[in-house]
């Protein structure tokens, strides 16, 4: 399968989420939400192309991959595939990747 990297905020947004269905008393959801998210990164790392364009979110150069309410917000033409953020898709997106567009 493919490789994908995770940038620091990604990384970040990976344990809130962890932390936050943890708090709502399951690990193994919080475990298996983990897993299945990784396995979709993965999956996109072999066909950046399945994403989503968001023009009303980000440019062309993001697109986007809806994993139960979450969003994978990557970089399609980076090998590895760069995951910017994993957000919840509720969340007001334009504002949470305007400090992630510098790269």
């Amino acid at each position: 399968m493919g490789r994908f990297v995770l940038t620091p905020a990604a990384k970040a947004d990976l344990a809130e989420i962890a932390q936050f269905i943890r708090q709502r008393g399951s690990s193994e959801a919080a475990k298996r939400v983990g897993r299945e998210l990784r396995q979709e990164m993965r999956r996109l790392a072999d066909m950046p192309g399945m994403g989503h364009l968001r023009e009303d979110v980000a440019d062309e150069s993001l697109r986007f991959w809806a994993v139960y309410s979450y969003l994978i917000v990557y970089r399609p033409d980076t090998r590895p595939l760069q995951i910017i953020r994993v957000v919840h898709g509720a969340r007001d997106i334009p504002t949470v990747l305007e400090g992630d567009r510098g790269g």
